[in-house]
């Protein structure tokens, strides 16, 4: 008589049989996986982490401090989703796990109430501009501060949220996007604008150029006063019922905003928006709901280049643009072709191509403050290539990276203006200047 075997996870959200068996361990993620560039382990990479899911499922390892660790270095990139000639599809996969170890493993008291905090801040708007604000009253000590020392002497952790911080100001702060744009000229799409948990407070510039650059084209934009967070970073950790009460309430704002079009200008939450089909799939008041919601979400780039022919006269703008493709825009959704059309749309404009731009800069979501070392490696990394093209300025789809290049930039002494393409169309459509260096 055999023995039954005794699954490491529960029935909750447990990582889906069918897409764990669908990998077959041919090795072409490897040369893309970010940890494993790093550090060579073979647990370490997308394949050695679907063995880990496989041998839990069939009882022949537990949800331990090793199996933990392997899942938390993942940074979730998907470049490994780009890389797999299979079609493995490694993001539910990884959420299910991570879901599973959330709910279920006794994390240290002191990476519990990390985690913890963070999630009772970041997704709330109103609770991120209160904890801003000692930022922006004291943003002319800044230079002082970090020449003091005193940053080198706080715990890890502690020390990599402060250098990440944003320049703010108060104004930033307190500058909402207008709640209606009307079109130039005939109306083409209405379209619903994310604003974002953290952008709208640290780069409520980029949400501007958004609403000026769709209105342009002919969209009506409206940007519902009442949204609150998409639940990407909640997604993202395994985090998987905060993520779903996000998504409900992020659908239903926009069902009643009644717009053609849900345009996202952050990689992260588009990835993770277009994912609400999937992500609500077992409930079914919202299973439908969720899958429409997820056919109407577009990134800004897509929006753009599908509604044809631009409406606008660009101007010249002479600058030398580094293009950082956001993991969760190339990878996660597939859109590397579009930004980089629009940028070349641009008079004067010349494009500069970076070394492995295929691989993550260390953001991803709330990674470079859990696992502050490995996400500083990678920063590290990237900015080198950066640097290799001499740019004037670089372009990224998504917050999070560019909060993380400005940061590790300025410990190299670089200090490169990053923007958001959508900023740089803006400003030639507008016959605009990029202004002086902006740090966020």
């Amino acid at each position: 008589m055999s023995a039954v075997v005794s699954s490491a996870f529960d029935g909750q959200d447990a990582p889906d049989p069918a897409l764990v068996d669908a990998c077959v361990h041919c090795g072409f993620c490897l040369p893309t996986c970010p940890t494993y560039l790093i550090g060579g382990e073979e647990m370490d990479s997308p394949r050695g982490r679907i063995y880990l899911m496989r041998a839990a499922r069939e009882g022949r390892t537990e949800i331990s401090p090793s199996f933990v660790k392997h899942f938390d270095s993942c940074l979730g990139c998907m470049s490994c989703v780009t890389a797999c000639p299979s079609g493995v599809q490694y993001g539910p996969l990884l959420e299910a796990t991570r879901g599973q170890i959330e709910r279920r493993y006794p994390r240290p008291i002191s990476d519990r109430w990390f985690r913890r905090a963070l999630f009772a801040l970041l997704p709330y708007p109103g609770r991120m501009r209160i904890a801003l604000l000692p930022l922006a009253v004291l943003a002319p000590l800044r230079r002082v501060i970090d020449a003091s020392g005193v940053m080198g002497r706080l715990p890890t952790r502690i020390r990599a949220a402060f250098e990440l911080a944003p320049r703010v100001s108060l104004g930033a702060l307190f500058r909402g996007a207008p709640e209606r744009t009307a079109a130039t000229g005939a109306r083409r799409l209405t379209a619903g604008l994310l604003t974002g948990c953290v952008q709208r407070l640290v780069q409520p510039h980029v949400n501007q150029a958004t609403i000026n650059v769709l209105a342009a084209e002919g969209c009506d934009v409206i940007a519902p006063p009442a949204q609150g967070c998409c639940g990407a970073l909640s997604l993202h950790v395994g985090r998987l019922d905060d993520a779903r009460g996000h998504a409900r309430r992020t659908i239903e704002t926009f069902e009643r905003a009644a717009v053609d079009v849900v345009v996202v200008n952050a990689a992260g939450c588009g990835s993770s928006m277009k994912e609400y089909g999937h992500l609500l799939k077992d409930d079914p008041a919202w299973a439908d709901r969720a899958r429409a919601f997820s056919a109407r979400v577009r990134d800004i780039h897509e929006v753009l280049v599908e509604m044809g022919p631009s409406r606008t006269v660009k101007h010249a703008l002479p600058v030398r643009v580094a293009y950082q493709d956001a993991c969760h825009l190339a990878h996660a959704q597939g859109v590397r072709q579009a930004p980089r059309d629009l940028l070349r749309s641009i008079p004067g404009l010349t494009l500069l191509e970076i070394t492995e731009s295929e691989i993550c800069c260390g953001s991803a979501g709330v990674y470079n403050l859990v696992q502050p070392d490995t996400a500083a490696v990678l920063g590290e990394r990237k900015v080198g290539h950066i640097a290799a093209t001499n740019p004037d300025v670089i372009a990224s789809g998504n917050p999070g990276c560019a909060l993380q290049i400005v940061a590790t930039a300025r410990k190299l002494g670089h200090t490169w203006r990053v923007v958001h393409p959508v900023e740089l169309l803006d400003a030639s459509i507008r016959n605009a200047q990029l202004g002086a260096k902006r740090t966020t």
